[in-house]
């Protein structure tokens, strides 16, 4: 298996050749570490959004958008597939590294995860990538500083001149996008955490209405959960068959059936008081080779429009 930073150091060449046409911009800190702005004061768009979405997953999947609808109304949908689900979702798309410092507050996701190798899908998958590039995508209000920077060059073993950090808001077309791309993602995490073996998943496709942008992170946080656990929808093969398959779908709307601002509210923004089973995508089907057919959960769409303000 080539290196997944490889992989997505070319999509980040990429988007710096076509930076204009994308709506995004780059520069280079002092410490030599290049941020690509791509929904914090940029203005970004979908075919940005895209292109992120492909980075965090380093090239393993492809990203795409279709016209749906929500409440009879108009929406594009994005939709992912990979034949690479446990490199692509677990050890890229999972936003796994907190960037807690005292002046950024930011979480990241992309490949750049795999050069560090500490959290326990690594371990179990026996994957640490070697590279001497690296990309970590980086959800924030706020762009990186070099203090953001030196740390990941620290946690990888680069130089910060081999850093990259396309940054966006949740709040903004791009945070829309990213966030409707991981239905195929927290499903495929909701199987690891269940115990299913990430190696006998063979392929998953996942879909999410694009949310409504708000430059209000909390509402902007709420639309984009809301997305994925009342709209989402993934379609999954695998090898073998499971006794909980499904965990795999989110209980937001059989528990609580109410928008995810709402939640987060009752929980004072504090999610690790927020019931982890809430999240992933509304539905599922998931097709056993040589075995049965599950078809889990459902999407709300009377949810979607109070969120989504239709």
């Amino acid at each position: 298996m080539d290196s997944i930073n490889r992989m997505a150091i070319e999509l980040v060449d990429e988007a710096l050749d076509f930076a204009g046409e994308l709506g995004i911009e780059g520069y280079e800190l002092d410490s030599g570490a290049t941020v690509i702005d791509f929904g914090v004061d940029a203005d970004g768009g979908v075919e940005a959004g895209m292109l992120l979405a492909e980075i965090q997953t380093a090239g393993l999947a492809t990203v795409q958008t279709r016209m749906g609808e929500v409440a009879g109304t108009p929406r594009p949908s994005v939709e992912l597939s990979t034949d690479r689900p446990a490199l692509a979702l677990l050890c890229s798309q999972k936003a796994g590294w907190e960037l807690v410092f005292d002046d950024f507050d930011g979480l990241g996701s992309g490949p750049a995860r795999a050069l560090v190798g500490e959290e326990e899908e690594f371990h179990h998958l026996g994957y640490y990538d070697e590279f001497d590039l690296t990309a970590l995508a980086v959800e924030s209000i706020e762009l990186p500083t070099d203090e953001v920077a030196e740390h990941v060059a620290d946690m990888t073993g680069l130089e910060p001149s081999a850093i990259f950090l396309p940054t966006y808001a949740t709040g903004s077309l791009v945070g829309s996008v990213t966030g409707a791309a991981r239905a195929a993602e927290l499903a495929m995490f909701n199987l690891f955490e269940a115990g299913y073996e990430p190696a006998n998943v063979i392929s998953i496709s996942g879909s999410a209405p694009l949310a409504p942008v708000s430059y209000d992170e909390s509402v902007a946080m709420g639309r984009t959960n809301d997305a994925v656990a009342y709209g989402g929808r993934v379609h999954v093969t695998v090898a073998e068959d499971f006794d909980e398959f499904d965990s795999v779908v989110s209980n937001a709307g059989a528990d609580y059936a109410v928008p995810f601002e709402q939640l987060f509210e009752d929980a004072d923004w504090d999610f690790g008081e927020v019931d982890p089973d809430v999240f992933g995508p509304a539905q599922a089907t998931i097709d056993v080779i040589d075995g049965p057919t599950y078809t889990l959960g459902e999407t709300d769409e009377d949810i979607l429009a109070e969120s989504f303000g239709l």
